[in-house]
Formats: C-alpha cells, sequence, structure tokens
C-alpha cells in the first residue's frame, strides 16, 4: 500500500464488474499496479482486455467495483462525486483521441479553460513555456476549427499541461493523426516527461506509439499479463505476437 502511496497513481486489487448473472463481464480483475512520478506508461492489450477500464478507473471517470485507487495519496474510491470533480480538476489532466475542445473558445482559452474553471490563475512562466515546447504561440487566437488535427491535438496535449498536473492520462493519443503528426505529438509528451517531471499514463494499440513509454503494460482479460521497461518497438510487437500465440 505503502508504495502505491509514493507514486503518482495506482490501484490496489482493483476489479470492475459489468452487468449481472449470464450477461457478467469482468472489465478488471484484481489489478494492483502503480505508476510512478516522472514516467510515461503505456498500457496495451487486445479490445476487451480491460486498458480504457483501467485508465478511467485511474482517472476518476468511472468508479471500481471493488478495490481502491490512488492519485498521490488520496484515495478517490472513497471521495463524494463533488470531491472527485475537484480533484480531477486540479490534479489530473486529460488527453483524448477526439481532442475534446470546445468549439467556440480559441486556443488559448481552451488551454486555460480547466483553470478558469477551478478558478485559478495560470502559472504565467509554465504556460508561455507549454505554448512555446507544442508550436502554438501564432496560433493562440484560432479556434478548433481553423487548426489542423494536429494542432488541434497539440492545444489538447497543452490544455493537460498548463495546470500543472500531478498526472496526465492520455486515451489513444494520436488515434486519429496520421503517423508524422502522430510522432510529433508523441515527441512533446516524452519530452514534457523528461523536461517537466510529468507523469503521463497512454493507452494505445500501436507499438510504435508504446515505445515512446519508460515502461509498457499488457492486459488481458482484466489482468495485468507482463511488462515492458524501456522497450522498442521490435521488443513490444514480440511481446503482442507472443500473447496472441
Amino acid at each position: 500500500m505503502s508504495d502505491i502511496k509514493l507514486a503518482a497513481a495506482g490501484t490496489v486489487n482493483a476489479s470492475k464488474i459489468y452487468g449481472s448473472g449470464d450477461t457478467q463481464v469482468v472489465a478488471l480483475d484484481d489489478v494492483t499496479v502503480s505508476f510512478d512520478e516522472g514516467q510515461l506508461t503505456a498500457i496495451m492489450g487486445p479490445s476487451g482486455s480491460g486498458k480504457s477500464t483501467l485508465m478511467h478507473c485511474l482517472a476518476g471517470l468511472d468508479r471500481l467495483t471493488m478495490g481502491q485507487v490512488f492519485v498521490g495519496e488520496t484515495n478517490i474510491s472513497s471521495l463524494s462525486e463533488k470531491d472527485l470533480t475537484l480533484l480531477r480538476r486540479n490534479k489530473i489532466g486529460f488527453v483524448f483521441q477526439a481532442f475534446n475542445l470546445v468549439p467556440t473558445l480559441t486556443a488559448i482559452e481552451n488551454i486555460t479553460l480547466p483553470l478558469d474553471l477551478g478558478r485559478r490563475k495560470p502559472d504565467q512562466a509554465l504556460l508561455d513555456e507549454v505554448v512555446g515546447a507544442v508550436g502554438l504561440a501564432d496560433r493562440l487566437n484560432h479556434k478548433p476549427n481553423e487548426l489542423s488535427g494536429g494542432q488541434q491535438q497539440r492545444v489538447a496535449v497543452a490544455r493537460a499541461l498548463a495546470s500543472g498536473p500531478d498526472v496526465i492520462f492520455a486515451d489513444e493519443p494520436t488515434g486519429n493523426l496520421d503517423s508524422q503528426t502522430g510522432a510529433e505529438i508523441l515527441d512533446f509528451m516524452r519530452r514534457a516527461v523528461d523536461e517537466f517531471g510529468q507523469t503521463i499514463v497512454m493507452v494505445t494499440h500501436d507499438p510504435s506509439a508504446a515505445s515512446y513509454a519508460d515502461r509498457v503494460l499488457f492486459l488481458e482479460d482484466g489482468k495485468i499479463v507482463n511488462e515492458l521497461i524501456d522497450p522498442d518497438r521490435e521488443d513490444i510487437l514480440h511481446m503482442l505476437a507472443g500473447d496472441e500465440a
């Protein structure tokens, strides 16, 4: 338990069950895992393996059936909906495949939206650094429909970083992007970990994307069945092929 609390996030004996009787589905099956601060972790697995469920429960977007989820030293499993909303706003960043930008807001307004909702003033130095790092300085007054898909995802990544969250959860962040743009986003996420000390947990099906991670977890049938440390693409492909054999 203490190891989990020292990590950026983690679960203890986490289970998530949908339905009952003949229609019961065990999406997570007694998973205990921790995610260290200042690391990029990729979560992989076949469709239905539980990887998105694990992320959603870690991020407080869904609740476990049994077990506990920690963000830092906070057991979020016992929080009220109000307190959980505040924790998500103040301590967690999100990057989704579909960008999830507000179409009526400019790029800079989308980036600072979580801060505005929490009535927090941005750390201007951090905001300037993030905007510069994602290469958006000349696009800040553009609305999402005036930006390319890659630029929109840059806004989404900048939004996740600008509030200085304890951990960022990224769900297939390059899924809607071409390979070159996806690589640029992954390069920046890697820099966020190496230069800003950010903690990122990313769900992906792409071995190339997962190769940017410090650690890759492999899920199957709601359980963690394997992991790789400092992986390269060939290691990941080999592991995936072995899982399928």
